[in-house]
């Protein structure tokens, strides 16, 4: 049963008199239960995209085009009002970093309570008994001193799990985490990942995670979509995207991932150049000026989203990259 449902999603960029186009056409679907993951360099518009379905987006941002249902409800069609009322019970974020994030003169304690007397009307003793079994569910010790701390008294996994129980508090059906473990070190990132798979799947929750790194999400999400330069590129069942890449940016990405099957003595392989400023114009492709494979027709032409067999891609010539028979040329950023 389909979650989440984003269609044709178009998010501009109000500068002065001119708007930029930020985010082109995304589309992607979610379900019940279900991990997404979403990847892309930073600049690619993951990021934009999970603050558009949460109603989130900066002032001089908006959703110009396209359609979120959430169960239905399209949530670019909602009131104010109405977008604070699923945020919650509905729908719910896990930022990038937690210390930015959580309230420093506000206890752990209040901030894990806030939102289930707000939105589930519960008591105050309803409400301390929630945040315990949180608290417990992300596996953090001494609940009942750790209600009274604040959140400079955590360590940054700690702080983390303490998002994590937050975004769980009022029982939603849809969790975004935004590069929920960037600012942890690569035993806590396992962890904690580890830890929001399992609760999401424990509770029926549907959700999407957003990294700039492959290699992370290989062990949690069912499917994944790769994001470059505000497009979809590419969408595919996480086990066939890891077999069979069909767009260059995602073999390019997966490449500069280390391996633990890989000999000891190979070299990661970076994509050539920068991501693209939003500002800057490009002729066809977004990712042609960086493309091992660019043609002619790369550079006319911006190729379309194609389904085949469950595994889309936008690239003109991606059958030849996938099979190997591509031909790699010298690109203008190499």
């Amino acid at each position: 049963m389909t979650l989440l449902s984003v269609k044709n999603l178009a998010i501009d960029l109000a500068r002065g008199t001119d708007k930029h186009r930020l985010v082109s056409d995304a589309s992607w679907q979610l379900d019940a239960g279900e991990t997404l993951a979403i990847v892309g360099e930073s600049g690619s518009g993951k990021s934009l995209t999970a603050l558009a379905v949460m109603g989130l987006l900066a002032d001089e941002l908006a959703a110009a085009e396209g359609e979120i249902l959430l169960d239905g409800v399209d949530l670019l069609q909602a009131t104010q009002d109405e977008l604070r009322a699923l945020r919650g019970p509905q729908m719910a974020m896990v930022f990038q970093e937690p210390m930015t994030s959580l309230n420093p003169v506000k206890t752990i304690g209040y901030q894990l309570t806030e939102g289930v007397r707000h939105h589930l009307g519960y008591s105050a003793k309803q409400a301390k008994a929630r945040a315990l079994e949180l608290l417990d569910q992300v596996g953090i010790s001494d609940a009942t001193q750790r209600l009274k701390q604040y959140p400079h008294q955590l360590s940054g996994g700690m702080r983390q799990r303490v998002m994590i129980a937050i975004a769980l508090a009022c029982k939603p059906k849809l969790i975004l985490a935004d590069e929920p473990t960037t600012a942890l070190d690569v035993t806590i990132q396992a962890q904690i990942l580890t830890l929001m798979s399992r609760l999401c799947r424990e509770h029926g929750v549907g959700l999407v995670l957003i990294t700039h790194n492959l290699g992370i999400v290989a062990r949690h999400a069912r499917r994944v979509v790769v994001m470059y330069g505000g497009r979809v590129v590419e969408e595919a069942d996480a086990i066939q995207l890891y077999r069979e890449p069909r767009h260059p940016y995602t073999q390019g990405l997966l490449a500069s991932v280390p391996r633990m099957d890989s000999n000891r003595e190979t070299e990661l392989q970076p994509i050539a150049g920068a991501p693209p400023d939003p500002f800057d114009v490009i002729g066809g492709c977004r990712f042609n000026p960086r493309c091992r494979y660019v043609s002619d027709q790369c550079r006319a032409e911006s190729p379309v989203l194609e389904d085949a067999a469950d595994h889309s891609v936008a690239c003109w010539n991606w059958f030849d990259v996938a099979k190997g028979l591509a031909i790699p040329q010298e690109s203008e950023s190499a």
